[in-house]
């Protein structure tokens, strides 16, 4: 069942989305806020041209300076002090209340937190502001009031100040900044800088308080305050603020959605999940379902109308002619009307020396008859020269099984050739990188049993116990062809040398023994709150934990709440899944299965916990477990439906004669010829270079002895009808002239309707559709070859009063002899219930308004429920019920908070001076308002439509921000021109002393461009060319958290990017939860559509890619392609029978009842809650060929049948309703029940549920629904009478 992987090839992504989030984070250990001044005169004076604080009189323990609290009068600063000031405090001129050191210290400490907000100049110019005044404002005492003062060293120092500012910078501060995105990481720069703050109020508070010791934050307390004492002189500060829609300091639409410029460009209004529906007081209902109710009132009425006047002319007498009468030598009375529709019943005809029956035949039916009845005469003539030249041919064709091959590659088994998706993921694969392995546990508690809530997961003892369970996945040591792979061997390492593990124990740098030294469980709240400040908190791969990737069963941000532990270890992935890389990644994961299920699973138990995991191979394997699971199922529906053929095909059983009578060696016979049809086709397809599937070695054989029986039964119960004063050859020659052409429509229809599943673009379907057509028709020739053959050896056999299943063993005596003197078989019960209880009540007026009726309301009403049917295939449905996956896909849906990365990836992006891409793409300032990045920004905003959760990750605006003059501390060069890095990362190598420092500032470095080195703040081409590189191999830091290593590191491919083309780069962003299958399907469907309109807009190829596009992809044209394919095999079965029949009248009859019964099946798929995919729509497909057996024997029947309407409809059914009823419905039903047992869903769901609704329907429609209707409106009878020409018995359907 390798085939069903493709769906849980899904899964993959879904277990990406906890890990996602926080791998791609930076390295940012938080900004300092330190309003610091120096020592003074001493005189506090809160006037205009004072200050409240001035130069540096200490520092704390950690190294933070703390400012002199004296006021002094505001001094004139030196002409290179002024520059810098200006440089960055353009709002302060004249005289300042800082020093050099202050304003340096200054400088430092908003570097940090530059790189998040440079993108939006208006945002950053206010949040400078407020620093800059703080503290160098000439006027720093008019609204700072030094409120404690601390010793340092016998030094006073500020310990706490008031900071009087107006609400009206506060909030204009807040709205420039509060939708500034920090691409990065997905998320706002607000999450960092201000701790997610809803109002400047909460901003002001993370601004102000004290931070403790190693933390970073203000060394003294800002109490910010909106109003300033009247009796102390002091008043607000209130520099103006700038609007993020100022266009002197525009920010993008990404940054400011408010913007004028945006406005024209506003998202649009999400779209409603509901379809047309109208309300009828509380009831609300489609509008599809009123319109099918008002038409079938409409049509029932008009039928009604109809029928009671047809009822009341009938009524009327009208003079008949005289009947012709005759009397068959049982003296039986016939007779025969002149009028139209009342002629001789056929059957009535047999051996009547004065009158003979035959057919209007067409062409076709001509030569049909003819041939058949000297095929089935020379059949009978030489038994053995067909039984053995077909069997001949049939392993002929069984010599490709040499060549058979099975195909479990689930990319060559559900992506059709030329897939876009497929495609498209090629291209990612090659250009950027394969997306990463999961390998994961998630450890929950059990929710209370009184009030449904789970206790918190975040306990000692807890800890303590995933503490162990990591050391044993150290430990782990999977043997890979002589060597040992270990988790560092293959684990994913983007910044550095440490395991990219998500996991709460990141926390303590994944070592047991810093969790008593940093306070264990407090340590863990503490980094709830702090883990992007903290460095403390940081994890042992230097980036920061997001809590909400490491743990799950929270809402909000309450993280203490949690339930449960999610431990994901990302393991990095090849292109080549046949390599060796991927093969050592595969030996680790079954070690590390193998060590959950063995010591892990009763570790978590024995705590009263519950443990779910997975690695990347897990589906794979539990489908390979999974084919194998169900073998015994399938053999004992196979062994029941053995069973039945053998009873069905032997006469009414009598103790005396039963081993004769018997046909247990007829029915073994048929079966074996039903799997050597099935071996054949395979043999035939692997000779030509076709794999199989292994859902073709289990579905198919089942399928064409189901398709198949009902033919066994047909054939021999034909030959049983036969009078027995015949020689056998007559009775096979009559028997094939009367079933023959029956036979040959519904299989050549069957054949058809399943060779249309090879229009079915995925290959699994395709293949599959290839080989059931090829097995359905080497079954029907063998049938009317070798099984007539083997009939006629059987009828040999027992007329010899040979034993069954032991020929040679012939027997004498009386009661061996189950003919003698027995020439009319006695009908069977079958036959006589549809000739005296069936076919009588179907012919009363009454019953047939209501079963025209009830068979039309059910119809309407399925068209009304098809609307209902969702795309897709759960992957918990594929697999076994008992597998450890089960589990564990309801907790990924329960706990999970994100939906799977979504990258869009841009093809040919031009970065030159001369093109407008750059601006096309980004979303800072000077971006274009339509740009790619803004279009993505706008989209997240209405995420019910656009399934896109957040702004997209851009290294692209992180580039030209990390090389923007004012972040200075990112782009450095030294004076050579080379790359300087980070004060933060040592060792700094100086070009000019040719050694470098280990832990020393790199103090001849600058920043890489001057404003005037850009042209209109954008790189020049060389520009570009040149610091790219830099960028993508900067790690990130606390002096500039905007590099670019390990979070874009596989975004942009650099390849051939010195012509100013970038052949490839991607923007990540994530997909809203997806939790049901038709999610994922709108999901992929939205994200195309917004590719193609910004695609054409911008006039750039752009394309989304998420992993599991490549197998939901058939999903968006999954009703396109299920309705042409109906269309195509319910059109085949029509033209077949109109070509055989001749007759439009009888083909548009079993049109109808062919649609009527497909729709009956879609209406029950949408009431079981049966999803549509390429499995339901081969069903479908195949249900229409099924189906066919139910209609065409009875209205073949009744087509030649003979007299009026309703006795031709009781002839057909005491005909061949009992070959139908035995042979179709009971055959297939118990081969479909045993399926029931079955231990996977998938067996349960589309096997039984979906075949067991078809047998029904077609049972209900074939023979209530169809009688009923040729009863009405049935076509006239082919039957003629003629004069006798020759002493030859005629047949029943001679035609």
């Amino acid at each position: 069942m390798e085939e069903f992987s493709s769906t849980s090839g899904i899964r993959a992504i879904i277990l990406r989305i906890s890990f996602t989030i926080s791998l791609f984070q930076v390295l940012f250990i938080g900004y300092t806020v330190t309003a610091q001044t120096t020592n003074s005169s001493g005189i506090e004076r809160h006037a205009e041209g004072y200050c409240a604080m001035y130069d540096i009189c200490g520092a704390r323990s950690d190294g933070k300076v703390l400012n002199c609290p004296f006021g002094s009068p505001s001094v004139k600063p030196g002409e290179l002090l002024s520059s810098k000031i200006q440089s960055l405090c353009p709002t302060i001129t004249g005289n300042v209340c800082c020093t050099e050191t202050q304003f340096d210290t200054l400088r430092s400490q908003v570097q940090q937190a530059i790189p998040f907000l440079v993108g939006c100049p208006a945002c950053l110019r206010n949040f400078l502001n407020l620093f800059c005044e703080l503290t160098c404002s000439p006027n720093q005492s008019q609204f700072i009031n030094v409120t404690s003062i601390s010793k340092v060293k016998k030094n006073s120092t500020v310990n706490g100040i008031d900071f009087f500012i107006t609400e009206a910078f506060g909030e204009g501060l807040y709205e420039s900044c509060k939708d500034v995105k920090f691409g990065t990481m997905n998320t706002r720069a607000i999450e960092f800088i201000g701790a997610g703050a809803k109002n400047f109020r909460e901003w002001y508070a993370f601004i102000g308080r004290l931070a403790p010791p190693g933390v970073p934050g203000s060394p003294y307390a800002i109490n910010f305050s909106a109003t300033a004492p009247e009796s102390s002189g002091m008043k607000t500060m209130n520099v103006s603020t700038y609007s993020c829609s100022d266009t002197s300091l525009g920010c993008s639409c990404g940054d400011c959605p408010s913007a004028s410029v945006c406005s024209s460009s506003a998202p649009p209004p999400a779209q409603s999940e509901g379809s047309c529906s109208v309300r009828f007081g509380s009831l609300q209902v489609k509008c599809i379902e009123v319109a099918v109710t008002i038409l079938y009132v409409v049509l029932v009425s008009i039928f009604l109308g109809w029928g009671f006047l047809h009822k009341k002319r009938e009524e009327t007498p009208v003079p008949r002619t005289k009947p012709l009468i005759s009397a068959t030598g049982n003296g039986v009375i016939r007779q025969s009307s002149r009028q139209k529709d009342e002629n001789i019943p056929m059957q009535m005809l047999e051996d009547v020396p004065q009158i003979s029956s035959g057919v209007q035949l067409s062409i076709v039916q001509g030569y049909m008859s003819k041939f058949y009845r000297r095929y089935g005469t020379w059949v009978a003539r030489n038994p053995i020269l067909v039984l053995c030249s077909s069997l001949f041919i049939v392993l002929v064709l069984c010599l490709g099984l040499f060549r058979f091959k099975v195909e479990t590659r689930p990319e060559k088994l559900w992506v059709g050739h030329g897939s876009r998706a497929a495609e498209e993921k090629l291209f990612f694969d090659s250009h950027l990188a394969p997306f990463y392995r999961i390998e994961q546990l998630i450890i929950g508690t059990i929710s209370d049993a009184d009030n449904g809530k789970s206790p918190p997961i975040v306990t000692e003892d807890n800890m303590k116990l995933l503490f162990d369970i990591q050391k044993k996945i150290d430990a782990i040591q999977a043997n890979y062809s002589g060597s040992m792979v270990s988790l560092p061997d293959i684990c994913m390492k983007p910044l550095g040398t440490e395991c990219a593990t998500q996991s709460i124990l990141q926390y303590f740098k994944m070592d047991h023994s810093n969790f008593e030294n940093l306070g264990g469980i407090e340590h863990v709240e503490y980094c709830f709150q702090h883990y992007t400040s903290a460095e403390s908190c940081l994890s042992a791969f230097k980036a920061p934990l997001d809590p909400s990737t490491a743990l799950g069963g929270f809402s909000g941000n309450n993280y203490s709440e949690a339930s449960a532990f999610i431990v994901t270890y990302p393991v990095n992935n090849a292109i080549d899944k046949e390599g060796n890389y991927s093969k050592k990644a595969v030996a680790w994961e079954k070690a590390f299965i193998q060590l959950v299920k063995d010591e892990i699973l009763p570790m978590v138990e024995a705590k009263n916990l519950t443990l779910a995991f997975s690695s990347e191979s897990s589906v794979e394997e539990e489908l390979k477990r999974e084919s194998t699971a169900d073998a015994i199922t399938i053999l004992i529906s196979y062994l029941v439906m053995f069973a039945y053929i053998s009873l069905t095909l032997g006469d009414t059983p009598r103790f005396s004669s039963c081993y004769i009578s018997s046909k247990v060696l007829l029915g073994l016979s048929g079966v074996i010829l039903v799997m050597l049809s099935v071996l054949g086709s395979v043999g035939f397809f692997s000779a030509v270079g076709v794999k199989s599937t292994l859902i073709i070695m289990e579905v198919i054989p089942f399928l064409v002895l189901a398709v198949g029986v009902d033919n066994m039964c047909i054939l021999v119960n034909a030959v049983k009808r036969q009078p027995m004063e015949l020689p056998l050859e007559g009775r096979v020659s009559n028997a094939l002239v009367e079933v023959g052409p029956s036979i040959t429509l519904a299989s050549l229809s069957e054949v058809l309707a399943f060779a249309v599943g090879s229009f079915i673009p995925m290959p699994a379907c395709r293949v599959f559709s290839m080989f059931a057509a090829l097995a359905v028709l080497l079954d029907f020739l063998l049938q009317v070859t070798a099984f007539v053959a083997l009939i006629c050896f059987d009828f040999l056999r027992a007329e010899d009063n040979r034993i069954d299943c032991f020929p040679c063993i012939k027997v004498f005596g009386s009661n061996a002899d189950p003919e003698k003197g027995n020439q009319q078989r006695k009908p069977g019960f079958l036959v006589r219930y549809m000739k005296d209880i069936h076919a009588p009540i179907l012919s009363l007026w009454g019953v047939k308004l209501v079963v025209i009726c009830v068979f039309a309301a059910f119809a309407l009403a399925s068209i009304a429920l098809c609307t209902r049917i969702e795309p897709g295939l759960e992957q918990q449905i594929v697999l076994p019920r008992d597998s450890y996956l089960q589990g564990y896909f309801n907790n990924i849906s329960e706990y999970l908070r994100i939906g799977p990365p979504l990258y869009f990836v841009v093809k040919n992006y031009n970065f030159s001076s001369e093109s407008r891409q750059t601006n096309q793409l980004c979303s800072i300032s000077q971006c274009d308002s339509d740009s790619l990045l803004n279009e993505i920004s706008r989209a997240s905003l209405v995420p019910e439509s656009s399934y896109i959760a957040k702004p997209a990750a851009s290294w692209l605006d992180d580039f030209l921000v990390w090389i923007s003059p004012e972040a200075f501390g990112c782009c450095r060069k030294f004076t050579n021109s080379s790359f300087c890095p980070p004060d933060d990362q040592p060792p700094c190598c100086s070009p000019s002393s040719g050694s470098c420092s280990s832990n020393g500032v790199c103090k001849d470095c600058t920043t890489c461009f001057r404003h005037s080195d850009l042209a209109n703040g954008r790189p020049t081409t060389e520009q570009f060319q040149e610091k790219l590189p830099w960028f993508l191999n900067a790690l990130p830091s606390s002096d500039c958290a905007k590099g670019g290593n390990g979070a874009y590191t596989t975004n942009v491919e650099l390849e051939g990017y010195e012509d100013g083309i970038i052949k490839a780069s991607a923007f990540r962003t994530y997909h809203t939860p997806l939790n049901k299958q038709v999610d994922y399907v709108n999901s992929m469907r939205a994200a195309r559509e917004f590719s193609s309109r910004v695609s054409d807009s911008l006039k750039m190829e752009v394309f989304p890619y998420a992993v599991f596009y490549m197998f939901f992809e058939q999903y968006l044209s999954i009703w396109r392609t299920a309705l042409i394919n109906l269309a195509i095999a319910i059109g085949a079965v029509f033209i077949v029978c109109l070509v055989i029949t001749c007759s439009f009248w009888t083909s548009a009859i079993i049109l109808l009842v062919l649609t009527m019964i497909v729709l009956d099946l879609m209406g029950v798929m949408a009431i079981l809650k049966i999803q549509l995919n390429a499995v339901s729509v081969v069903n479908l497909v195949m249900a229409v060929g099924i189906a066919v057996e139910f209609c065409v024997h009875i209205t073949h029947a009744f087509l030649v049948s003979s007299g009026d309407r309703n006795q031709r409809m009781k002839e057909a059914l005491t005909t061949m309703g009992a070959s139908v009823f035995s042979g179709i419905t009971l055959t297939k039903l118990v081969g479909v029940i045993v399926l029931c047992f079955s231990r996977t869903e998938v067996f349960v769901v589309y096997y039984f549920q979906m075949y067991l609704a078809l047998v029904l329907l077609g049972f209900l429609h074939g023979l209530i629904f169809l009688p009923v209707l040729l009863s009405i409106f049935g076509p006239p009878s082919r039957c003629v009478l003629v004069e006798k020409q020759e002493d030859r018995p005629s047949t029943s359907s001679q035609f």
